[in-house]
């Protein structure tokens, strides 16, 4: 245990603090969910990091999915040619993320749509589900909505769709929040393909990640928006709803034709969120330029409310700005270009691998402006009655996912020394 792994723990305590600070009703907050929330957070970050079979097993999450990963080439490489085929390998072109990283995300999605055929996903998110509702006492429909979302996006709120209607605003904003806190599996290989080269074991880091950020996201949610009403569901075992399909074939081509949509989907914000984050930019520069700061960026800005968190996370103070602008940047412009900036970072040496594992750990959501407008829209178009609400909690949301982010960040950063078995793997 070092100093900046008391730091880290040290920063759990401060973005609770700050949770505090900002609650609607911090009478109305249940200590049994924190402790639960933080606790499960500890529990699994030291079967992670520390536990022997937790790390094997965690190892062996890293190889299935970089395995699982390598098949996703072959039907890339058919339709695309050598463009599919990613960098290091021989007849590569080179790096191209609508070849190789989108590609992924379809035959993810196929994977995902056969494994809620064949029964496994759904046993999975629900026996998660029991657990959340066990232990942190909050209603079986946010409980089977925050699991889902460990494995799947927007689409999660249909698992709970009939309990939309009667949903209290508390519940509504942990729904927003877990989806905004944790990533889909589908898009889980993107991100594997951007920093893989760099971080052997990011696989399965970005897996305990999202784990992680479940119970931080309920923690986060029910400290800002805390439950004043009685849901209807309080307590209770919810089984989640699921579209039934009549065959595996049609499972995975359902699948594979969500995958195909999600894919474009992140091209088209890629496109317009990046071009209008330049297009503010180049404004900002320009009006930098009058004081002294020609190069001032719009995520530069928001990095500096970010700096305290990124200390209190447990990054060395280096590497602390470059950090705090990855986590301004994923705001504005989502955590794909976050990720991409970070890769570049660990190929230039620019970032020690301490700040590395913390920056991959609280960049792992979907914590930005365009998944807010996604979630609230997709769930309003689900359960049209809700929609002022759910644009009322939105912006609350959006912060208790970010919290959640930097909570989970902060976990890894209390247990990543330099002497675990993880990160001597990751500086191979």
């Amino acid at each position: 245990m070092t100093w900046w792994n008391l730091i880290s723990a040290t920063g759990i305590l401060a973005i609770l603090a700050a949770a505090w600070l900002l609650s609607l009703d911090r009478k109305r907050i249940d200590p049994r969910t924190i402790c639960w929330g933080v606790g499960l957070q500890l529990i699994l970050g030291f079967l992670v990091f520390v536990f022997p079979p937790g790390k094997q097993v965690f190892l062996l999450v890293n190889d299935a999915v970089v395995h699982v990963l390598s098949y996703a080439r072959e039907g890339a490489e058919f339709v695309f040619g050598n463009l599919a085929i990613p960098p290091g390998e021989e007849g590569s072109m080179g790096f191209y993320f609508a070849f190789q990283a989108l590609t992924a995300v379809i035959f993810f999605a196929a994977i995902v749509g056969l494994l809620y055929h064949v029964g496994i996903m759904p046993r999975v998110v629900a026996a998660l589900a029991r657990v959340f509702t066990r232990l942190m006492r909050v209603s079986g429909a946010e409980a089977v909505c925050l699991s889902s979302n460990i494995f799947v996006g927007i689409e999660s709120a249909l698992t709970v769709r009939p309990f939309l209607r009667r949903m209290t605003r508390s519940e509504l904003c942990l729904v927003l929040t877990g989806g905004m806190a944790t990533i889909a599996s589908t898009v889980l290989a993107m991100y594997v393909l951007i920093l893989r080269p760099h971080f052997p074991e990011i696989a399965g880091h970005l897996v305990s990640a999202t784990v992680l950020s479940a119970p931080a996201a309920l923690v986060m949610a029910k400290m800002l928006v805390p439950e004043t009403d009685e849901p209807e569901t309080f307590g209770r075992d919810v089984k989640p709803v699921q579209e039934k399909r009549h065959n595996w074939i049609e499972a995975v081509t359902s699948g594979s034709m969500d995958g195909f949509q999600l894919a474009t989907g992140i091209a088209a914000v890629l496109i317009a969120f990046l071009g209008l984050l330049a297009l503010v930019n180049g404004f900002t520069g320009w009006a930098g330029s009058w004081f002294g700061f020609p190069q001032l960026t719009l995520q530069a800005i928001a990095a500096y409310g970010f700096y305290p968190f990124v200390f209190l996370m447990g990054v060395p103070l280096a590497d602390v700005p470059g950090v705090a602008e990855l986590l301004g940047l994923r705001l504005f412009a989502t955590e794909i270009p976050a990720y991409r900036d970070l890769a570049a970072a660990l190929d230039a040496d620019a970032i020690s691998h301490r700040s590395a594992v913390i920056a991959a750990y609280s960049l792992c959501g979907f914590a930005h402006v365009a998944s807010m407008g996604i979630f609230i829209g997709g769930i309003a178009a689900l359960e049209p009655s809700r929609a002022k609400d759910l644009g009322a909690v939105g912006p609350r949301a959006l912060l208790a996912a970010t919290f959640a982010c930097l909570m989970t960040g902060a976990v890894a950063g209390i247990f990543a020394t330099d002497d675990l078995v993880l990160l001597e793997q990751a500086l191979r």
